[in-house]
């Protein structure tokens, strides 16, 4: 927050530095270099939706704390049905009076247990499409009726059961029109894809780096590793299919940028990317050997991370189907 990243998409009359989206996928490569620990990305992810359909006192009361650091966001979309679609949101809100009334779980929730809200989706009727049933609303979570309880994941990060129970919400904490929310989510997971595949081509880059560095260092049957030609093969290929899924994330951020329709583009760069993270962690294991399997080198980190960040908004047999749709298959 001291220096600004909190405030990158913010406008400046709201304490912001008026940045683009792609500024921000810089910072998300080098997180992903780094895997960086900590609410950023929640935040940020969520603070789109509040862009595109806050109201003008919510703009003015959250935006600024979040640019300063004061607010921290989490996203409370997915469920147990574990899916990004509309058909999978069950958990409703029900009009009472000057509130919305909440019941449902959320699950696998990042960063919930240090959020001060929540951008929670919900369901608001029940007759319809699901898309045109759906409908935003920011949750504090100090909220009686909320239970948050931490999950143990293979990536060692922090995801969340979260359990609505008769919380109460202004209807004046609603994002956007009554059952219009999902358009809202599909912006923020357009861009949250691309988010994590700008993540992953920066640890893809820590791998290859770190490998290749390996490599030339590493002694076996007398001669370095790296002198062996099924080395050399592997980081040349590694180097050239990182450097492709580099250049197709910003390609896709810029469209994203520019406002220009991108479904099939997102969708077939956050599958590439994730199968391409997956492959060259995976490689990266045994091109350390042993000392890669341990839990005390960053290399298993790396791989673990990987496996997580190939499904998160969307995993890569789904986006797929979605770019076999936009072919008219």
């Amino acid at each position: 927050a001291e220096i600004g990243w909190l405030a990158v998409i913010i406008p400046e009359e709201h304490e912001g530095i008026a940045g683009s989206f792609m500024d921000l996928v810089v910072l998300f490569e080098e997180m992903g270099r780094a895997c960086f620990m900590a609410p950023f990305f929640s935040t940020v992810i969520c603070t789109l939706p509040i862009l595109s359909a806050g109201s003008d006192r919510i703009k003015k009361e959250f935006l600024p704390k979040i640019a300063n650091g004061e607010m921290i966001l989490s996203l409370a979309l997915t469920e147990p049905s574990a899916t990004y679609e509309a058909s999978g949101i069950s958990t409703k809100a029900v009009a009472d009076q000057e509130d919305y009334v909440i019941d449902g779980i959320k699950l696998f929730i990042h960063d919930a247990q240090v959020a001060n809200f929540f951008v929670c989706a919900t369901r608001t009727r029940e007759d319809g499409p699901p898309e045109e049933s759906i409908t935003l609303f920011l949750v504090d979570a100090q909220s009686p009726g909320i239970t948050i309880t931490p999950l143990s994941t293979i990536s060692d990060d922090k995801q969340n059961e979260v359990i609505f129970e008769k919380v109460r919400v202004p209807k004046e904490n609603r994002l956007g029109e009554l059952n219009q929310g999902f358009p809202i989510i599909h912006h923020l997971l357009k861009h949250a894809a691309i988010a994590k595949c700008a993540e992953m081509i920066g640890g893809a880059d820590w791998v290859v780096e770190n490998c290749t560095a390996y490599a030339k260092e590493r002694m076996q049957y007398g001669k370095l590793i790296g002198s062996y030609g099924i080395i050399q093969n592997y980081l040349a290929e590694m180097w050239s299919e990182i450097g492709i899924a580099k250049r197709f994330t910003y390609y896709v951020a810029w469209l994203l940028d520019q406002g220009r329709p991108c479904d099939k583009e997102v969708s077939m760069a956050k599958a590439f990317v994730g199968e391409v993270y997956k492959r060259w962690t995976r490689m990266g294991v045994q091109i350390f050997g042993g000392i890669g399997t341990t839990r005390e080198h960053d290399m298993g980190l790396y791989y673990r991370r990987a496996r997580q960040a190939a499904i998160l908004f969307g995993e890569p047999d789904t986006l797929r189907e979605k770019v076999a749709q936009e072919m008219g298959l």
